[in-house]
């Protein structure tokens, strides 16, 4: 990866800030998105560029506007010359309870978990083909195996893992496109799980344990850097939780 530029989606916090550490610690320069977090992605700016000066940029964006998916990528390609690899991380994730969904539920689950990532690979698609690059999706095992309460989010994830596939065959064979589906990895910040059920969650994995965000990261950098024959794929990171559900 070294010296080649991934611009990584809601890259300031949790999980996408472990993504943006371990790609630029491969040698990437690294877009930083971010949509409200401006301070923290200014902190993993600066972090990063610290450690290889000129390698990080934050740019701010707010992925339901379609106009904005295009100025992200223009100002990636203006800092860094060019775009190898597209991380779509960013994503809403809040209960849908079925009887009460309304549009502004469907426009923000839907908007943030699907439509964005499939305008913003759009967007980027010259680009990535240009250099044979490659897209990681973040899905979630909830894709496959619905999470009850959550139905709007499963079909959105549900949606993506579908467009991960469409994507592999659309954009083939300049360029790879895969997914990573967490399972127990960080619990949201407004969690209603308590700790009895989240010890539940985790005693069904087959390694007892939840897992770390640097385990996700982990997987999309061997999807972007050591997995030249892998396109329309997912890795499923839980610990074997869905081995048997």
């Amino acid at each position: 990866m070294i010296g080649k530029t991934v611009l990584v989606t809601g890259a300031a916090k949790r999980v996408g800030s472990s993504i943006a550490r371990e790609l630029h610690a491969t040698g990437a320069n690294v877009m930083v998105h971010y949509r409200s977090a401006q301070a923290a992605a200014e902190t993993l700016a600066a972090e990063l560029n610290a450690q290889r000066p000129g390698s990080a940029r934050c740019q701010q964006a707010n992925l339901l506007d379609m106009d904005s998916l295009t100025r992200l990528v223009g100002s990636t390609i203006l800092a860094f010359g060019g775009l190898d690899a597209l991380v779509n991380n960013a994503s809403s994730f809040f209960a849908t309870p079925f009887g009460a969904i309304d549009l502004a539920d469907w426009d923000d689950l839907i908007g943030s978990n699907l439509k964005a990532p499939l305008f913003l690979t759009q967007a980027a698609a010259p680009y990535l083909k240009a250099r044979r690059g490659a897209v990681v999706n973040i899905t979630d095992i909830h894709a496959e195996r619905p999470l009850a309460g959550y139905s709007l989010y499963s079909t959105a994830k549900a949606g993506l893992l579908g467009l991960t596939r469409a994507l592999a065959i659309e954009m083939a064979p300049e360029v790879r496109v895969n997914a990573v589906a967490p399972g127990a990895i960080l619990w949201p910040d407004d969690s209603i799980l308590d700790a009895e059920a989240r010890d539940k969650i985790v005693a069904h994995t087959l390694l007892q344990r939840a897992g770390s965000p640097e385990d996700v990261a982990r997987a999309v950098r061997f999807l972007l850097d050591d997995a030249s024959y892998v396109t329309g794929q997912v890795i499923n990171i839980d610990g074997g939780r869905t081995a048997h559900l």
